[in-house]
């Protein structure tokens, strides 16, 4: 297993769009393998494969306090989602230390492949829920910044390129 490098907003390949994976196979267990290390050393709840650079339908998800409850969703899509909505405040490995609150579906059905490339079907709700929508947005190019207002995005690129600077070597 290895640690991989986290994308940081506003990179432009975290707008990029993850494509299907053909095939759970070895590779592609590696690479999950990988996600949950990085996910945890993070101390992340779920983890997009688009975010550590590899533009695939691939997440990983551990909302559980002991952190024992590793779930993969390979190919995931929402079957159903409920019309009642919660605001959660939500934050991302990619954009680290900032939170803002982002009003999505309560309750969400998602049918997936798991890391042996069985299908399953699943509902969720509460933090599970915010999680896996959260995680979704990135497989399609979106950051959870891209429900906040233009003014909040913008200050918060801002920001994200301030604290880059810093960090670049002279």
């Amino acid at each position: 297993m290895a640690l991989l490098d986290i994308l940081q907003y506003p990179d432009p390949r975290l707008h990029k769009v993850a494509k299907p994976v053909a095939a759970v196979d070895e590779r592609v267990r590696t690479i999950v393998a990988d996600m949950f290390e990085t996910m945890y050393a993070a101390k992340g709840v779920g983890l997009a494969a688009t975010q550590v650079d590899i533009h695939e339908r691939i997440i990983v998800v551990d909302t559980s306090e002991q952190r024992d409850q590793p779930m993969v969703l390979i190919n995931p899509e929402i079957v159903r989602r409920s019309t009642d909505c919660k605001e959660w405040e939500e934050g991302c490995l990619s954009l680290p230390g900032i939170y803002d609150k982002v009003t999505r579906p309560d309750t969400i059905v998602v049918r997936a492949l798991d890391a042996r490339g069985e299908a399953f079907e699943i509902e969720a709700d509460g933090l599970l829920s915010v999680c896996v929508q959260h995680e979704m947005d990135h497989l399609e190019g979106k950051v959870f910044v891209d429900h906040l207002s233009a003014l909040k995005r913008n200050r918060i690129k801002s920001r994200m390129r301030k604290r880059q600077r810093e960090v670049q070597p002279a």
